[in-house]
């Protein structure tokens, strides 16, 4: 018979998934995630608002608060961009906005790189 224990058992990270760096880099990384789900609770709340929901008394204001989450997000990704040198090339921000995965095309890259490399 196995021992109970009241704790719950951690879960055991992904292989995808690694601890941000440490540093400013780290902490635009830890306020992006939390920008991404304040985005996602946005959106949960206006669609719960805009349906089941919109006959409630008062039902506009989580999406005011969110909304408000949000912008607050936003204003310190600003605030830390101050602090980051870091250059990202333009070609890449093209690739986003095109909705190509960026990983992709750098593995494709240094494929053709390597290819050319051995002629």
């Amino acid at each position: 018979m196995l021992p109970q224990t009241s704790a719950p058992v951690p879960d055991s990270p992904r292989p995808s998934q690694s601890p941000p760096p440490s540093g400013i880099q780290g902490d635009m990384e830890l306020e992006l995630l939390g920008l991404a789900n304040a985005l996602y609770n946005l959106g949960t709340t206006v669609i719960n608002d805009s349906t089941k929901e919109r006959d409630k008394p008062g039902g506009g204001k989580q999406v005011g608060l969110r909304v408000n989450n949000v912008v607050q997000h936003l204003a310190t990704l600003d605030d830390m961009a101050q602090h980051i040198s870091t250059m990202i090339p333009m070609q890449v921000l093209t690739d986003i906005d095109n909705a190509r995965n960026p990983m992709q095309l750098t593995r494709e890259r240094l494929e053709r790189a390597a290819t050319e490399n051995q002629f």
